[in-house]
């Protein structure tokens, strides 16, 4: 216990910010109440077999939404399993935030102890967690999937550090899944973090004695970690073509950036666009003044430790930078960085880094001083930060408020099909109408992704899907296909088809394009790959001994 007092003490300060939690209903934030809804979606699907859920059915006035195909699914599916163990979607989502806050502490620190003291260790984990951001995500915007990716970076770091040291299976799967898990928690998040991990690969590549046989393993864990997710991400990179993304993100960060001042200081709100606190940190800015002067001072004497801590003082203003109004230019020139469209998500990136940098410049103390330093940097930290660690107000809404149909997206619109408005008004009279005709409607069979009718049409009628067309929906007509329209200016984005004289069954389904197959098969083909190389590196044909890919 005393080897791990440290870590236990981490975690247990981690629960002081979540004590707000334990209040009845679900906090009032930006994106709060999507989230519930849009997960309660998601396990609706998983209990009618959809093991990757696309689509969901009451969103958006009840029109159906694709949504789920563009927005990280990692959080649904944790919060889907807290539900199937009994707990509402609201304190499931709850319990999403609390765990992945906890969690996240855990992983900084095992990373960093990895490189530094274990006091150093819990002083950047507490610096990780006690961010003003941290609590802009938990209590302000409700955004629950940089919440979540905040536990992946130092955790894949943690693996492809662990895979230099002792070389393993373990170490390699551990990055692999880290991977994958971080892209799945957010995919913006992600490709932010990816030039930290590899830059962080190559300083452990140039350290390496076999740089080569390093340098192949970890292709080799980017490339699995990527099959592993590549069922979201693919089609959600692929066919964003075919929704409102381009056209709503491309102006959309111009209202978003913030000049300097906001991220020295700015006051705790509640509000959106930059009426809710953007500052780093006071404690932060002072320690990274400091640590900028012991750097400057240590690279005059040519030690490589300040080389490494002003590449990442350099990485921190370019991250700041990206978030204030003098970086225009640049939103508008590179459509990469458009695809962020929050500016201010760089803090998440802004926080892992200031904890890492404060880390490294004070590593070098030791004894008393050490230790006073941790525990007056804790203590300060931790009471600055008390008056962010609450909700605004909660709401107390019953269950079915969540799993009915639900007049909003989840998102601002960005992921509404292009040839559709981009947020309904209205709720449909029924599920399916006559436009032009006479016909008698009696549904028989609904699910998420797949409604059967049966028509008796007294001529041929001319009718309407309420539902919003996407790549993958279609339409039989007593088990031929026929052809749909969804471009008609009075019903835009909405399916419209014949039917012929007489007795119909229609049966109107959303299957899976060819991509979505081929993104799925490639994720099936990353496990079975992670599962053969265990089962081939457990064979009593090897040593056990025998490190990893050293074959």
């Amino acid at each position: 216990m005393k080897k791990h007092l440290l870590l236990v003490t981490l975690i247990l300060l981690s629960f002081v910010p979540l004590i707000d939690l334990l209040q009845p209903g679900l906090p009032v934030t930006h994106d709060g109440k999507d989230h519930v809804v849009r997960i309660a979606n998601f396990y609706q699907n998983l209990t009618e077999g959809n093991i990757i859920p696309r689509w969901g059915d009451n969103l958006n006035w009840g029109y159906g939404h694709p949504v789920m195909m563009f927005l990280y699914p990692l959080p649904s599916y944790i919060a889907s399993f807290f539900h199937f163990l009994s707990f509402s979607f609201v304190d499931s989502v709850k319990l999403v935030f609390a765990t992945a806050f906890v969690a996240s502490g855990v992983t900084m620190y095992l990373w960093l102890k990895e490189h530094f003291h274990e006091q150093i260790a819990f002083l950047g984990g507490i610096l990780y967690l006690f961010a003003p951001y941290r609590f802009v995500d938990l209590y302000v915007r409700g955004a629950i999937g940089e919440h979540v990716a905040f536990v992946f970076p130092p955790l894949v770091l943690y693996f492809i550090h662990r895979l230099k040291v002792e070389n393993t299976l373990k170490a390699f799967l551990g990055a692999s899944v880290s991977l994958a898990l971080l892209i799945l928690a957010h995919n913006a998040v992600s490709l932010m973090f990816l030039p930290v991990i590899a830059a962080y690969s190559l300083f452990l590549v140039y350290k390496a004695q076999k740089k080569k046989v390093l340098f192949l393993r970890l292709l080799f864990i980017g490339a699995t970690g990527f099959m592993l997710a590549a069922f979201f991400w693919i089609p959600a990179f692929m066919e964003g073509k075919y929704t409102l993304r381009d056209i709503v993100i491309s102006t959309d960060f111009s209202e978003r950036l913030f000049p300097l001042s906001s991220f020295i200081y700015s006051p705790w709100g509640f509000g959106v666009n930059g009426f809710f606190s953007l500052q780093i940190g006071i404690v932060q800015l002072i320690l990274f003044s400091i640590g900028v002067c012991i750097s400057v001072k240590l690279l005059i004497d040519k030690k490589q430790k300040a080389l490494i801590s002003m590449i990442t003082a350099g990485m921190i203003v370019i991250t700041v930078f990206l978030m204030t109004t003098q970086s225009l230019f640049l939103w508008e020139r590179i459509t990469l960085i458009q695809k962020f469209q929050f500016p201010w998500r760089f803090l998440t990136l802004t926080v892992f880094l200031f904890s890492f940098y404060i880390s490294l410049t004070f590593s070098n103390l030791r004894g008393r001083a050490l230790k006073f330093f941790v525990i007056c940097v804790t203590l300060v930290v931790i009471l600055i930060q008390l008056p962010y660690m609450k909700a605004k107000e909660y709401v107390v809404k019953d269950e079915s408020f969540y799993t009915s149909v639900y007049a909003g997206t989840t998102d601002t619109g960005e992921s509404s099909p292009v040839w559709s408005v981009r947020f309904m008004e209205e709720y449909p009279k029924a599920h399916l109408e006559v436009i032009d005709g006479i016909a008698s409607i009696n549904e028989s069979a609904r699910t998420s992704e797949k409604r059967v009718y049966k028509v008796i049409a007294e001529k041929e009628t001319l009718m309407r899907e309420n539902t919003l067309y996407f790549p993958g929906w279609g339409v039989t007509v007593n088990g031929q296909t026929v052809p749909i329209s969804y471009q008609n200016q009075d019903y835009r984005g909405i399916m419209t088809f014949t039917v012929p004289t007489g007795e119909n069954t229609i049966e109107v389904k959303f299957t899976n394009t060819k991509l979505r197959s081929f993104s799925e098969m490639i994720s099936v083909i990353g496990i079975m790959m992670l599962l053969l190389l265990s089962l081939f590196m457990k064979s009593k044909i090897f040593n056990k001994r025998r490190n990893f890919l050293e074959i």
